[in-house]
């Protein structure tokens, strides 16, 4: 099979493509025969490196994916060759990942899609969306689980709305009944924002922030989904309702924040961060169960008119997407490995 790999941690030109055997599943695990791997930040800063040693001595890059299952170990019941899957995790602790023709995985990381639900669809899932669904459910008086209603009568605050994990917190959102604004940087990104679903978007580098929350939710936000909370601690404590919690799950724009005191415990505010790779297993499985409920409800499609451009690489051509990615293409970086 073809597998794109590195041994060593560096720039983009560390990928290479190469001819591997197709590995066989273990006991709990499936493999899937990958049509599409999708790239995520955290894809590209994995490999980069941060001055440690590889835990494996052959990687094979990307968390996410989506294909078929073709083979499952023993012991596997939850899904059976010729399933339609979501991949997430897969080079998680692991150096199996999606960009490559067939991936082995343990089988709570491969998720059986609903009839309909196209390949792209799927790839674009796993770290945004799961990441998306568990800022909006860390609220301490929220719901644990996302559905339709499950939201109602709560203002939702997506800072940075044209991202990937904006994207999938608009629609969630939007989803389960909230009112949504998010913050962006452009008209261009505006438009992105408003077709995921987002109610009002504000333009921070053109608008005062605050002023404009305070026209559209007087009372404040209840949930703020923050991509960059060292720019934002003190603009998010301005502007969160009573008891409102501000989920951060990167840390864009500097390793280190400050927010002021008063008013931040005079409103009781949860500041909660989000790592999906440490989240744990039942929030995983969670957001699995939420977010095909969501599928089969069309709440989540991807797509120019549904706010979220497709960029297209060959799997040939990964480095090429990683550094897409790196260099904050906006939307969503796809691999097309096979047709399937």
């Amino acid at each position: 099979m073809k597998a794109i790999v590195y041994s060593s941690p560096g720039p983009s030109s560390v990928l290479s493509l190469v001819e591997r055997e197709v590995p066989e599943p273990g006991p709990g695990e499936v493999r899937v025969r990958v049509a599409v791997s999708g790239v995520n930040p955290t894809d590209w800063k994995a490999r980069a490196g941060s001055g440690r040693a590889l835990a494996f001595a052959e990687n094979v890059p990307n968390q996410d994916g989506a294909g078929v299952v073709d083979a499952v170990g023993d012991g596997v019941d939850a899904v059976a060759v010729g399933d339609r899957v979501w991949v997430q995790l897969a080079a998680h602790e692991r150096p199996t990942g999606t960009a490559q023709e067939y991936t082995v995985v343990p089988v709570s990381r491969a998720v059986r899609l609903p009839d309909g639900i196209d390949f792209a669809t799927a790839a674009s899932l796993g770290v945004p969306a799961v990441t998306a669904h568990r800022a909006l459910t860390v609220h301490e008086d929220g719901p644990a689980r996302l559905s339709r209603g499950a939201l109602d009568g709560r203002t939702v605050l997506v800072q940075g709305g044209a991202g990937a994990v904006g994207h999938a917190a608009i629609q969630l959102a939007r989803w389960a009944g909230a009112t949504v604004l998010a913050t962006i940087s452009s008209e261009r990104k505006a438009q992105l924002a408003r077709a995921a679903g987002a109610h009002e978007t504000i333009d921070y580098t053109q608008e005062d922030v605050a002023a404009r929350i305070e026209e559209l939710a007087p009372g404040g936000v209840d949930h703020i989904v923050e991509v960059s909370i060292a720019r934002n601690a003190a603009l998010d404590a301005q502007i969160a309702a009573n008891h409102a919690v501000i989920a951060y799950y990167a840390d864009d724009g500097g390793d280190a924040f400050s927010m002021p005191v008063r008013p931040s415990f005079a409103k009781n505010v949860r500041v909660q961060g989000v790592l999906l790779y440490t989240v744990g297993d039942a929030a995983l499985e969670a957001a699995a169960a939420d977010l095909t409920a969501a599928l089969q409800d069309g709440a989540l499609p991807v797509g120019e008119d549904a706010g979220l451009p497709l960029t297209w690489f060959p799997l040939e051509e990964t480095a090429a997407a990683h550094d897409a990615v790196e260099d904050a293409t906006v939307g969503k970086v796809l691999i097309r490995v096979a047709d399937l």
